[in-house]
């Protein structure tokens, strides 16, 4: 069962979700203001946030954001234009050499394959591996920041090569290896094609589609899980995307380049009534970082989220597909290359499941038995970039912890494999895969109790034996002020079980401490290229530390800059800290970078199954007690099952 929502009208209050009718009259704006010619191409587009300290019913100025680029003069804009006011309210030109590119647009993309696919040395390269044109298939690729000047202040993608023997054939199995064009897609031309050397592609397809491709016949032992609501689900949906559920509040946001975010997150207490937790929260970049240093490859490294735009991205998900159960759709609005409004049907899915046991305890003293089941609400997307797929989950539980998972899956970007195994792993005969990282950027807005925020760092400690320890068995924590955003620049230590406490000394819980939360990180490697000397370390510096905390800018929302396409690691979240602002009690971000460390196996082809990696919020002291004391007990099932499969009626089976 499944219902879809689609908003269609503005609405008074803190609605985060742009509608067709504003992509269009944003872009009628410019149009009648002279800023949109035949020319133009938009790029991005997405709803400025609102200030958040405002009244609910306090009337919104709706402000767009929309990046624009001439292609007639090969030049970029960023325009802040008011769909409320039917004003312009900002118009400027960006200096692409020193701040960067805007994200590369989607008809972009062909253009390096048609382009290369006429270019003479490229069929010669073709050619002499006995190949047709026709039959390969280039995948355009950001280009990053390297030794060629040449390159600054032009629209680059690069283009690796692969065979596809037919429409439905796999292309990704059969790599050329150590062949790569330079395309400038502004000015339409070819830069570069580099042959390097030639190398034997491999044989073995990599189809996976049907029983066939794969040689196994499908398995038939799988009995349907059926998973319903006979009284619908317990959340509500208001306003066209405010949620409602098990005393949590929010909004329900979506951005082209963020995808999935969330506003105005609250937690109804019993006692002390609604209570923020969290102004925004969203994952603001997303980078893909390769480690083959070999010259064809050396280069690769993707922004996912800046360059590409993983909204842009977001899939029409599928009941029974990618979501199961009773499920509620949102439909998003973007908007294409053109200026015009495009609805992404089913884009959010949001449900509630069920997650095990939330407490149980039987009391022998007391002769009682307490048990209580988990369910949580998820909040989710799929982007598809290219070769590799991505979900992003948030999760709210009973308990009040929040959890955000990152699912990636897809197709692993291959190579030729030369036998060298220090950067690749062969996954297939002859096949490929580089050493790589998906690192996530989250951006968590706190306002704990709607107030400024302290952070603290916190580490377990070992008590050595002493007069006062004399059995050694002791250990305690510490707990350190992060007071300025130098001191804030931190990496997880799994062997002290290191976490970071947001708090807001302003409000405190009934035993008179600060109501906070905790932040428990991944522990995941950050960003393994060379941090200082290498074009990724300056352009993702953000990757490069676990956790960073900023004094809140509003300007300041892209951790890699507003640009990061072709952007040199100019600007950025490594810059914004060099004022070094004071963050204690403060209005503050704070910036939690974790990821997957990808070294593939054989078992990640031909198509990859799902990887996870996430953090979770915790309450730390934020209620005064548990606030789970009013869950229910679950219903005793009537009917189960019992070892030997029959059914039972044994009231046994229920709780």
């Amino acid at each position: 069962m499944s219902q879809t929502i689609t908003p269609t009208n503005a609405t008074p209050g803190h609605h985060t979700l742009l509608t067709p009718a504003e992509v269009e009259t944003a872009v009628n704006i410019l149009r009648e203001a002279g800023k949109f010619s035949e020319a133009t191409r938009l790029a991005y587009i997405g709803l400025v946030d609102p200030d958040f300290d405002l009244p609910e019913d306090a009337p919104v100025n709706r402000l767009v954001r929309i990046y624009l680029y001439d292609a007639q003069e090969q030049k970029s804009y960023d325009a802040t234009v008011s769909v409320t006011n039917g004003t312009v309210e900002c118009h400027h030109e960006i200096d692409t050499q020193e701040y960067g590119e805007l994200p590369v647009l989607a008809e972009e993309f062909p253009i390096v394959e048609a382009l290369l696919s006429q270019h003479p040395e490229w069929i010669a390269a073709i050619e002499k591996r006995g190949l047709k044109v026709e039959n390969v298939r280039v995948a355009p690729l950001s280009a990053g920041v390297f030794e060629y000047p040449e390159e600054s202040g032009k629209r680059v993608l690069r283009g690796l090569a692969f065979v596809q023997e037919h429409e439905a054939d796999s292309a990704w199995a059969r790599p050329i290896e150590g062949l790569l064009g330079y395309v400038d897609v502004g000015n339409k031309e070819v830069m570069q094609v580099l042959d390097f050397f030639d190398h034997p592609i491999p044989e073995e397809h990599g189809n996976y589609m049907t029983p066939e491709d794969t040689g196994h016949p499908l398995r038939e032992t799988q009995k349907p899980i059926v998973i319903t609501q006979p009284e619908g689900p317990s959340f509500t949906v208001t306003n066209g995307n405010h949620v409602e559920w098990e005393r949590w509040s929010l909004d329900v946001g979506f951005d082209m380049r963020d995808g999935l975010v969330l506003h105005n997150v609250c937690f109804d207490d019993p006692i002390k009534g609604r209570r923020r937790i969290l102004n925004r929260a969203s994952i603001a970049e997303m980078v893909v970082p390769y480690g083959d240093p070999s010259p064809v490859r050396s280069w690769q490294n993707y922004f996912d989220t800046g360059e590409y735009l993983i909204g842009q991205c977001a899939n029409s998900l599928e009941l029974g597909c990618d979501c199961l159960g009773d499920i509620t759709y949102l439909s998003p609005t973007i908007a294409d290359n053109d200026g015009k409004p495009v609805t992404i049907t089913n884009g959010i899915c949001m449900h509630e499941e069920d997650y095990s046991l939330l407490a149980k305890h039987t009391d022998d003293w007391a002769g009682t038995a307490y048990t209580r089941r988990n369910r949580r609400m998820v909040f989710s997307i799929f982007t598809t970039v290219g070769n590799y797929d991505y979900g992003f989950y948030w999760y709210l539980y009973l308990d009040g912890n929040i959890e955000f998972e990152a699912k990636a899956t897809g197709i692993v970007f291959t190579s030729g494999f030369t036998g060298d195994p220090r950067y690749n792993s062969e996954i297939a005969p002859g096949l490929g895969a580089p050493f790589h990282q998906h690192q996530f950027a989250a951006r968590l807005d706190f306002a704990l109790d709607g107030g400024p925020s302290r952070i603290e760092e916190e580490d377990a400690v070992r008590v050595p034996v002493s007069e006062e320890n004399p059995r050694g068995n002791a250990f305690t924590r510490k707990r350190t002020v992060l007071a300025k955003e130098s001191d804030a620049v931190r990496d997880p230590d799994g062997s002290v079980g290191r976490a970071w406490v947001i708090s807001n000394p302003e409000s405190t819980n009934r035993l008179g401490h600060p109501v906070a939360y905790k932040l428990h990180p991944a522990g995941t490697p950050v960003l393994l290229a060379d941090h200082d000397d290498s074009s990724i370390g300056r352009r993702a510096t953000v990757m490069c530390h676990a956790l960073w905390v900023t004094r809140y800018a509003k300007e300041e929302k892209y951790p890699t800059g507003d640009y990061p396409n072709q952007n040199p690691g100019k600007h950025g979240i490594k810059q914004w800290i060099e004022a070094d602002r004071d963050i204690d009690t403060q209005r503050n971000v704070v910036w939690h970078t974790f990821g997957l460390t990808h070294f593939p196996r054989p078992e990640d082809w031909p198509i990859m199954p799902v990887d996870t990696v996430g953090f979770k919020l915790r309450p730390e002291g934020f209620f005064d007690r548990s606030p789970v004391l009013d869950v229910p007990p679950p219903e005793k099932q009537q009917v189960c099952c019992t070892s030997d499969g029959s059914d039972s009626n044994d009231a046994g089976c229920g709780c």
